[in-house]
């Protein structure tokens, strides 16, 4: 009986210990309590890249002194209709690998590099000579095609649109559903690309409440996030894979097997 006991206690204590072990590796941010967030207290803006799209609207008191510079998609319906009333939509501008546009009466302007604001003052700025004095114009530059892509260990894979423009890693793993059980926290990658081209690999610590003050926490447009598996999950995948086999040649002995005593019978 005490011998029954013993070994009850034992069992108790190693699913304990257990237990604590898998909220260790599980649980996010967890020295939260303990971190100085000071470097975190500041508002990230996204800046303009090559490849990217971006829409430029302006508008001014006079909505026909800012039509040459809205370029807009028109069909052959709205082509008479948009140039009398300001309708239509507003054609994307692709940004080159230098960084430039081709903006209409202006010319080439260089955004790559700028953020949201400092892309509508330059643009402001360039087209005040062509309007009147008495014109303020007021320019939006909004980014068309700020995505992000999670990979891996989460519940639903993708790509997925930022639509105002500021998204963190913690944000963009909800989207995806969050990262199944066999995710591995400590080590998720973050595949980034510079205005450059240059490519670039960081492992990030999502167990860490560090992961605020990191400059890696809010994304950029095109980052990539890897969620790798653990071994659990490799090694349930080589089970599965060596059990395939097995069974694949356990039924060519079986059938093999049938052949022959069919033939020698």
């Amino acid at each position: 009986m005490k011998k029954f006991q013993f070994f009850s206690i034992f069992i108790f204590s190693l699913m304990l210990l257990c237990s604590c072990g898998s909220v260790k590796n599980v649980a996010y941010l967890q020295n939260s309590d303990s971190i100085n967030l000071d470097n975190s207290r500041f508002l990230y803006d996204a800046r303009i890249m090559p490849k990217d799209q971006i829409t430029i609207s302006v508008n001014t008191t006079t909505p026909e002194a800012s039509l040459p510079f809205n370029l807009l998609l028109q069909n052959a319906y709205q082509q008479g209709r948009s140039m009398s009333t300001g309708g239509g939509t507003l054609m994307p501008y692709l940004v080159d690998n230098e960084g430039y546009i081709n903006f209409p009466i202006v010319g080439k302007l260089k955004v790559g590099g700028l953020t949201k604001s400092e892309a509508e003052q330059l643009v402001t700025e360039k087209i005040r000579p062509y309007l009147a004095e008495a014109e303020n114009p007021v320019v939006t530059v909004t980014m068309a095609s700020y995505s992000v892509s999670v990979l891996g260990e989460v519940n639903r894979p993708g790509s997925f649109m930022v639509s105002r423009e500021k998204i963190t890693i913690l944000e963009a793993l909800a989207q995806a559903g969050d990262l199944t059980i066999y995710g591995v926290r400590d080590r998720v990658k973050l595949i980034r690309e510079d205005a450059t081209g240059k490519k670039s690999i960081v492992t990030l610590n999502l167990n860490d409440a560090n992961i605020v003050n990191s400059p890696y926490y809010y994304l950029q447009q095109n980052d990539v996030v890897y969620v790798e598996p653990n071994n659990i999950k490799a090694q349930n995948s080589k089970v599965g894979q060596t059990t395939t086999l097995w069974f694949s040649a356990t039924s060519i002995l079986v059938s093999l097997t049938s052949l022959l005593y069919n033939i020698l019978k």
